[in-house]
Order: C-alpha cells, then structure tokens, then sequence
C-alpha cells in the first residue's frame, strides 16, 4: 500500500533481527518513518513479547517497540531458514541486529557473507563494546553497560549523602545506542547514493555511552575541583522540590531577580562564574531561605515570571497529562491483539512529510507466509520452513 503522501523512508525495505530493546527501537523509528520493517523472529518471539504490562497475553511494551512492523518466524538453527534470509536479503536496502558479536557469523548471516548477495546492503550491527577489541564478546545489557562506563557512579556524585549505586530501571544506554544506529543508518543511505554500494554500521552501547558524559569525561582527563555542591539539583520548597538550571549569566540573573536577591550579582562569591561555582553550596543555601517559605507552585512562578528554567517534579503520569503532549501529538494510538493504548510517538516533526506510528502490532509470525511469498517462495517451500501455526 502506497502512502498518500510518502514518508521519508517510504521505499526502504528492513529486515530487524534484533531484539529487547536497542535494535528494535532503531528500527521503530525507521518504521515510523516509512520503511517495509520485517521483524523475524524465533519461534519463541522476541523476548519482550513476554514482558509486563501484560494485556490478554499481549506486553504493551514489546508494542512501543515494534509498532508498525510485520513479523515473519524462522528458526535459524536450521539450514533451510539461513538459506531463506539470504534470498530476502537480496532486495533489502537494511538489516539490523544486536546479538553478540560473533552469533551472525556462525549462522553465516554476518555482513562479509550477506553483501556478497547484496552489495548494496547497510548492516546494522549494535552490541555492548562493538565487533572488535579484547571486549567485544562481553555479554551485555543496558544496566551493565550503565556501570561499566561510569555513568552510573556519575550519577552517584549528583544525590547527596548517597553511598549505593542507583538501580537505574531506564535503559539509557539502549535508547542511546538505538538512537544513534538510526543516524549512522541514515549517513549510509546516504552514502550509498553517491557509490552505489552498502556498508556495515558497527555501534557500541558502550561508546553510544561514554559520548553523553560530556563533563565527566572532560574531568576525567584533567585536574579539576569539584564545587561544593552538584551545580544541578533540587531546591527544597515548603512541601516540595524544584529543578532549576542556571546554565548561563542571564539564568543566574535571572534566579537572583526572582528571589530578590539582586545583592548576589556584585557579592564577591557569586559574581563571577567561577567564583559562583566553587561556592555552589552557599548560593543553594541562601536561596532555599526563600525557596523554603514558599509552595513548590509559588517558586515555579516566581522563578517562570523571570525566564528562569525550572520545573517541579512529577510523575509520569502526571507528565502525559502536560497540555504540551497533547498539542504535539507526542503520544499516538497502537493497537494489538488485546486493543488499543497509546505510546510514545517520535520526538521530531517534518514539515514536508508525515509520520506514522503503527498503528498495528503484529502477532507473532502475523507476516510469514505473505512476506516469504512475495520474495517468491512456493507454498511447498513455505510449509517446509514455518512451524505450524506461525503463518
């Protein structure tokens, strides 16, 4: 089916091997954006078909994930399913997986083989250090790949009179290596057009990582003081907490008009910036003396009346709610086996095309028979490799 208007990827056929989170967020968003995404699957489906919520023995999550897909099962322990995958690959511009390093290859599906019959294949290929290196066959998931690159002892450093590290239950690191797949994906289509010929896009959860701990890594290589307190953090109201950041000399102006403290712009200790830092903790102090004697709505106001940036802080729940949601459209409506609930859209917008979100969530192995047919497989061939009732 044609799209009445096309979407940026409208044309591009994928094919997403991977799995849990990384792969298939990438390949979500290729979705979204247009491209034919085949999710094949093992007999037992993508693990996160089991994971909660659960609905009628359908995971709302594992449907964030993989809206808009179609999903096709092969059993790739056997020869016959291998051979399938590489008449696919011969008319698909994207494969995507994030097994470990080395799995493609025994299965003889790694990208040397496959762009011998596709030259023009763009291979995908995200896992916790990357192919190469003395790391490169450490099992990895996001929580791990979390404290293997210091993000989470960084994080540490900002919650005061913490000793523990967090149990951080948001895959950062899954998100972040999907994302930046999606980009260096992209660059290789684009590419492509001018050679003529693919390539394989090699990403680390764990340098997707390092790259979004700017100060961290700057202050790792360099003698540096630390201030007396974390320069980002809450600020204590009467029955709450409130984030603010002064990121620049107008913010910290600004800060001080709202809590009429206009003395702190010529005080020795605040006035210049690097001064300001290393007294972090007096500054706090003397403004939670007035953020104290107000509600954490009153602070907000005082603070967004000067240009302040700041927030309270709120559930998720309470965050979907922002009126801002709703005019963005950034929840969308996807449906699977036991109905329909929203999910997160993508965080940009064109103005020359649309996006698409879905709508359906294939069941598992929805697509077989219909996507191995219009590769050219006979029914014979398509009985011989689909386990029953994955058609």
């Amino acid at each position: 089916m044609t799209d009445p208007l096309p979407r940026p990827l409208s044309g591009l056929r994928v094919l997403d091997f991977s799995t849990t989170i990384a792969g298939p967020h990438c390949a979500r968003l290729l979705a979204d954006m247009g491209a034919d995404v085949i999710k094949v699957e093992s007999p037992e489906g993508d693990l996160m078909r089991s994971r909660p919520v659960q609905r009628d023995g359908a995971s709302t999550m594992f449907g964030q994930l993989n809206a808009g897909k179609r999903s096709i099962v092969l059993d790739l322990k056997r020869p016959e399913a291998v051979a399938a995958v590489k008449r696919l690959v011969k008319d698909v511009d994207i494969l995507v997986e994030n097994y470990r390093p080395g799995v493609m290859k025994r299965l003889g599906l790694d990208y040397p083989e496959l762009a011998r019959i596709n030259p023009r294949l763009i291979y995908a290929a995200i896992s916790g250090y990357g192919q190469t290196g003395p790391g490169a066959g450490r099992p990895a998931y996001a929580p791990v790949i979390h404290a293997a690159t210091g993000y989470d002892m960084a994080h540490l450093g900002y919650q005061q009179g913490r000793v523990r590290p967090d149990n951080c239950g948001i895959f950062v690191a899954d998100y972040a290596s999907g994302a930046y797949a999606l980009g260096a994906l992209l660059a290789a289509v684009h590419q492509r057009h001018v050679t003529g010929k693919g390539q394989m896009v090699d990403v680390s959860m764990f340098e997707s990582l390092v790259g979004m701990l700017l100060g961290e890594v700057n202050r790792a290589q360099f003698d540096y003081e630390l201030p007396s307190r974390p320069m980002y953090g809450p600020i204590e109201a009467r029955d709450g907490y409130v984030m603010l950041a002064t990121a620049s000399e107008r913010t910290f102006q600004d800060m001080a008009t709202a809590a009429g403290r206009r003395d702190w712009l010529t005080d020795p200790r605040f006035e210049k910036y690097a001064d300001r830092r290393m007294n972090w903790g007096l500054l706090i102090d003397e403004l939670e003396e007035w953020s104290r004697t107000l509600s954490v709505k009153e602070v907000v106001v005082a603070l967004e009346k000067h240009g302040v940036p700041c927030s309270p802080y709120v559930t998720v729940t309470e965050a979907l709610q922002d009126p801002q949601v709703a005019h963005r459209g950034s929840l969308c409506t996807i449906e699977d086996s036991a109905g329909a609930y929203k999910s997160p859209a993508p965080p940009f917008r064109f103005s020359g095309s649309p996006l698409l979100s879905g709508p359906k969530v294939a069941t598992l192995g929805e697509h077989t028979t219909s996507v191995l047919t219009e590769a050219g497989f006979t029914a014979a061939e398509i009985e011989a490799l689909v386990p029953a009732g994955k058609k």
